[in-house]
């Protein structure tokens, strides 16, 4: 198959800078995503509790200060929130090498650095996303999220192996310096890009509660963003569910190394990487609403992880995160694009802190349920059940507006 390089981004020379940051600090993202985990169960002996808890304080931020956020993105320049916000993480994930090797590494340590990078990841993700429509045109948006995603995508293939390399050579502590050097990179990225950003101008600036109910009436008001906001806060209730353990019936369970697991992850990424390549074709060929609603139910791969408990369980765990990767590509790239083209530029940052506070909310109350289900009903079933509930989020789609939708709309209907 011959790759053509297409669209208009690839000349877009303040596009590819921030492209290059993020495919930096996508790729070290992964050694942090393996390693801190792994650093938790296999040094520091967690349990399924405690993995619960260390999941629920990473993501802890976006439903506690997403929607205040939200509004600073809409009053201030979004790209030096970007390049602070990476700064910080890379202070906060440096500390956990420089613990080890003073001998001071603990689960303490490991909570406050979630946090830390938690509340950095709210500050960079809000303004991340509201900051694109200002950096490229409305009609690149779907290329520029396809060729983000495949930064990411590119990262969670390799990553993943390099992480259990790492883990493998010098330990899973040590390790995480590698994503504190990438967040390093994205800031010095960011630094570079010469387009001029306007600081962003609100209609009720004096209010800041105002401002953050308007950002919230955008989302609650509009039935294609509401019911988009349904779907993926239930997916990722129930992938947060099923995730928080899965290293824990990796590692303990099935008797794998961090590098296998490592493959597994790698080998599972290449489906993030089709799915990718695919998302603006399977829209076209489907339709945007049925290729939204056809993709959200990646969870499915997940359901087939107990089955390695009988055999092959590189290859079964693999393929499961193939095609959850796959799907969960599509969906991403197709319902943000569609989010993006129908918010308003100046309520784009409060839209997507208000759609983040609602979707990556659930993620610590499913990592906290996990957890508590891991050491009740065991890790098998809560990765069943994890899966299950994931899967029926595709019901808010199929009973939507946005099931009709043949492609994006000029604007919502806001009904």
């Amino acid at each position: 198959m011959k790759l053509r390089l297409e669209g208009r981004l690839w000349t877009h020379r303040d596009f590819q800078r921030l492209w290059f940051g993020e495919t930096v600090s996508q790729f070290t993202a992964q050694v942090t995503q393996l390693a801190l985990p792994t650093v938790a169960i296999l040094r520091l002996g967690a349990n399924a509790f405690e993995m619960g808890l260390l999941g629920t304080l990473q993501l802890l931020s976006f439903p506690t200060l997403g929607l205040f956020v939200g509004v600073w993105a809409d009053r201030y320049k979004r790209r030096p929130i970007m390049i602070a916000a990476n700064l910080g993480r890379m202070a906060a994930l440096g500390a956990i090498p420089i613990a080890s090797i003073l001998g001071m590494l603990s689960l303490n340590l490991l909570y406050v650095v979630a946090v830390i990078t938690g509340v950095c990841t709210v500050f960079f993700d809000v303004s991340y996303q509201s900051y694109l429509p200002v950096l490229i045109d409305k009609t690149d948006l779907v290329e520029g999220n396809a060729k983000l995603q495949l930064s990411a995508s590119a990262g969670q293939v390799g990553g993943p192996a390099l992480a259990g390399f790492l883990i493998d050579l010098v330990g899973a502590a040590k390790a995480i310096a590698v994503d504190a050097g990438g967040f390093l990179t994205s800031a010095i990225a960011l630094l570079t890009i010469k387009k001029p950003e306007t600081k962003p101008r609100s209609t009720i600036d004096p209010d800041f509660f105002g401002e953050m109910k308007e950002g919230a009436r955008v989302v609650l008001d509009s039935r294609i963003l509401r019911s988009i906001a349904g779907c993926t806060a239930t997916s990722n209730l129930g992938s947060s569910m099923a995730f928080v353990v899965l290293l824990i019936f990796a590692y303990r369970d099935l008797q794998l190394s961090p590098g296998l697991v490592g493959v597994v992850f790698s080998v599972g990424s290449v489906g993030v990487l089709l799915g990718a390549w695919a998302a603006a074709s399977t829209a076209k060929k489907l339709g945007l609403g049925r290729s939204i609603a056809f993709s959200s139910i990646g969870s499915i791969g997940i359901l087939a992880v107990p089955l390695a408990l009988y055999g092959s369980p590189v290859l079964i765990l693999a393929a499961g995160q193939l095609v959850a990767g796959a799907l969960t590509a599509i969906y991403n790239i197709n319902q943000v694009s569609l989010r993006q083209a129908i918010t308003p530029d100046r309520l784009q940052g409060r839209m997507n802190a208000t759609m983040r506070t609602i979707v990556w909310g659930t993620i610590p109350l499913g990592s906290f349920m996990g957890g508590v289900l891991g050491e009740t009903i065991g890790v098998v079933l809560t990765i069943v059940l994890g899966a299950v509930i994931s899967i029926l989020a595709f019901l808010w789609i199929v009973f939507s507006p946005v099931m009709g939708l043949k492609s994006i709309p000029e604007q919502a209907d806001g009904s």
